[in-house]
């Protein structure tokens, strides 16, 4: 078997049934197998599916074990000498995966590679190239000049020979070889939803280059779910559940330093958000307890953050899966 394409279904069938008639009107010349892990088989949606695809490969799981725990079933029970971990709310639109196979027979350096995501009027979806690209967006700090330079200096980008290597590849999209999860383990199971693919990407990167090919593109329809991002601001630029994952990466990546230097940061800001907003307001208004929604909705996710901060900091056992009354953006968006 030359590939293994492991798809997760949370209730999202038709999505699903999209993306596997792309994959089978496009890919040629390689000989693949398609594995869907259902995290949630009691909704019923996996019958469709399988309806219109009956000889895939079916693992249903207990409970809604989110995406890096659902992955690695599916990766442990691949048979594909490759691994393609795919989002359901992909699409391809020409042989990427044949062109992948291809590349990574040809570059045995490269131990993973990405493919490039265009929304689906066709423009480019932007991405972290970098790890320190990712961490200089978790500083809430004014946009300055002087503050920029400084960031810069503390996180430089890296320089790769290889104009096609990056630090880390996008989990809607990820081309593997078995020895790449052989060797790590795949996801670490500490992750419900985000964040895996960058702390997966980091341990992976130890064995090989990870690479975006240029000329291998897919289309992301990015789905959407209760996790993601609402109520977006300059303050509150990460959904909650994103935000724990975060700091969980930084951790496990960098230290204890790096997450108390950053989780310092977060506390140390929880005032000045809320006294500069203020100060603006008495100046506007006259009254300098107006409009401050997103200071508030900022302070409540410093406190979910918080909760999980003893577990962080000793890298507790278990996933770090906020519960629904923690989910602060879906709280706001519905009041």
């Amino acid at each position: 078997m030359d590939v293994s394409i492991i798809i997760i279904n949370y209730r999202t069938p038709q999505l699903i049934i999209n993306c596997l008639h792309s994959i089978y009107q496009f890919t040629s010349d390689v000989n693949f197998e398609v594995i869907v892990v259902d995290n949630d088989p009691e909704n019923g949606g996996g019958a469709l599916i399988r309806e219109r695809f009956p000889d895939i490969k079916w693992i249903d799981m207990a409970f809604n074990s989110g995406f890096g725990i659902a992955n690695n079933k599916g990766m442990s029970e691949a048979e594909g000498k490759y691994l393609l971990l795919l989002n359901a709310d992909t699409l391809v639109s020409d042989n990427v995966i044949g062109r992948c196979f291809e590349k990574m027979n040809k570059r045995q350096d490269v131990i993973a590679c990405g493919a490039l995501q265009y929304y689906a009027d066709g423009t480019p979806m932007p991405f972290y190239k970098s790890f320190n690209e990712f961490r200089k967006t978790f500083f809430i700090l004014p946009p300055n000049r002087v503050i920029g330079k400084v960031i810069d200096w503390l996180y430089p980008e890296p320089k790769h020979s290889d104009p096609d290597q990056y630090d880390w590849l996008v989990g809607a999209f990820m081309f593997v070889r078995r020895e790449g999860f052989e060797k790590t383990g795949g996801f670490s199971d500490n992750f419900f939803m985000y964040g895996e693919d960058v702390e997966w990407s980091g341990r992976l990167g130890r064995l090989g280059k990870l690479c975006y090919f240029k000329d291998c593109t897919f289309i992301h329809l990015e789905n959407n779910n209760p996790f993601r991002r609402t109520n977006i601001s300059w303050i509150n630029r990460f959904s909650t559940q994103m935000q724990v994952s975060n700091f969980l990466w930084i951790r496990k990546q960098y230290g204890i330093f790096q997450y108390l230097m950053l989780i310092t940061h977060y506390l140390t800001m929880t005032p000045v958000v809320f006294i500069w907003k203020m100060f603006f307001n008495l100046k506007k208004y006259g009254n300098p307890l107006r409009e401050l929604k997103t200071q508030h909705i900022y302070a409540r996710k410093i406190y979910v953050l918080l909760k999980y901060f003893r577990k962080t900091l000793f890298l507790g056992k278990g996933q770090f899966k906020i519960k629904p009354n923690e989910n602060i953006d879906l709280l706001t968006s519905s009041t």
